[in-house]
């Protein structure tokens, strides 16, 4: 699954709380069921049009379809205003 905070120059988002709090919230509510990894990457121009894109990697695609009914995943999206004002886009990939 691949989530992309694509804004506007100016808009609001917090590196070091994506990375210190929001990301391990992440990692510690869906690795029990089926996250395998998280890769995090940030424009490297400090352009903000894309502030951040994170690969969420799962097991399996019921992996995945369950982290996001958990409920755990309320406090998640919940988290997300802490951080920034851009609305998150979520993207379903699959593998080879």
């Amino acid at each position: 699954m691949l989530v992309s905070y694509a804004g506007r120059l100016g808009d609001r988002f917090d590196r070091e709380y994506y990375m210190t709090r929001h990301i391990p919230m992440v990692e510690e509510a869906w690795m029990p069921l089926g996250l395998q990894s998280t890769d995090v990457l940030f424009s490297a121009n400090g352009d903000q049009e894309i502030a951040a894109v994170c690969l969420c990697k799962f097991k399996t695609e019921g992996a995945m379809h369950a982290a996001l009914s958990a409920p755990e995943t309320v406090a998640i999206m919940s988290d997300i205003e802490r951080f920034t004002d851009i609305a998150p886009t979520r993207r379903i990939l699959a593998g080879p």
